[in-house]
């Protein structure tokens, strides 16, 4: 099969273009998140803004990655933000590039859950999206030998995202990581106040208490508290922060939180 690369679409904007200086910076995110638990995460979810912003929140929910060296395998879904369309979308490339090098994708199991109906191909939808992409430098530095199935979540409900994460959650080395960001330009007092409730929430796992201006990923995040509910997982908040904490002002903030499922 001849390679299809989905380019990245933010690097020296998100997040550094130059490789050996997002390497440094995606290290220095992971390590300032030490000590990490032994136990071996199931699903993960993790921001995805400008690395500035939510780069050290994420580095607390991969950093719980460093003593998993059996996944091989990561289903990535996160809100679609530039493209609106129904259902769960999919790429056809066989690659995503960072600066850090290709990640293959899973074609087999990409193949296998394409036949559902909520799934669509939509090259369109990934273009220049970044919650996808702004994870993949940090599953890089962690991971060394994997695939990632990569699904942008539209207009489409939390049991068709549960349908899609049982899909894939008998097999052990996979790694389901959902990308979503929580309460949106509130200021820092409010953001503060709904994170909390976001957070209290998605570790009593009740879908039902999130609402869309909860997080921007609510649907995705939602499906995954469904399956984590079903599976008997329990979920932890790690690092819960918002912009104001770490590069911007506190008028107009976004919240930004790191939770692991085991």
């Amino acid at each position: 099969m001849s390679r299809t690369i989905k380019h990245s679409a933010v690097a020296g904007a998100f997040y550094p273009a130059e490789p050996e200086t997002l390497h440094r910076q995606v290290q220095q995110f992971i390590d300032a998140a030490r000590p990490v638990s032994d136990t071996r995460p199931r699903a993960l979810i993790a921001p995805h803004a400008g690395y500035i912003y939510s780069g050290p929140i994420a580095g607390s929910a991969y950093a719980t990655l460093l003593n998993s060296s059996d996944i091989h395998r990561v289903i990535l879904l996160a809100p679609a933000h530039r493209v609106a369309f129904r259902g769960i979308a999919y790429s056809s490339a066989t690659h995503f590039e960072t600066p850090l090098g290709l990640i293959p994708v899973d074609q087999e199991l990409l193949g296998k859950i394409a036949c559902s109906p909520s799934l669509q191909l939509n090259d369109d939808a990934f273009r220049d999206e970044h919650s996808i992409e702004v994870q993949l430098p940090f599953l890089q530095e962690i991971l060394t030998d994997f695939k990632i199935v990569p699904l942008l979540v539209g207009d489409a409900s939390p049991p068709q995202v549960a349908e899609i994460l049982e899909q894939t959650w008998d097999v052990p080395e996979n790694l389901i990581v959902i990308s979503s960001d929580l309460s949106h330009y509130l200021d820092y007092e409010s953001a503060t106040e709904m994170d909390q409730k976001t957070s209290q929430a998605i570790e009593a796992l009740q879908p039902e208490a999130l609402t869309y201006h909860s997080a921007c990923g609510r649907t995705p995040v939602s499906g995954l508290l469904l399956v984590a509910k079903k599976h008997g997982l329990k979920a932890r908040t790690l690092d819960l922060r918002n912009s104001g904490d770490t590069a911007g002002p506190r008028d107009r903030v976004v919240g930004y939180g790191a939770y692991v499922f085991s």
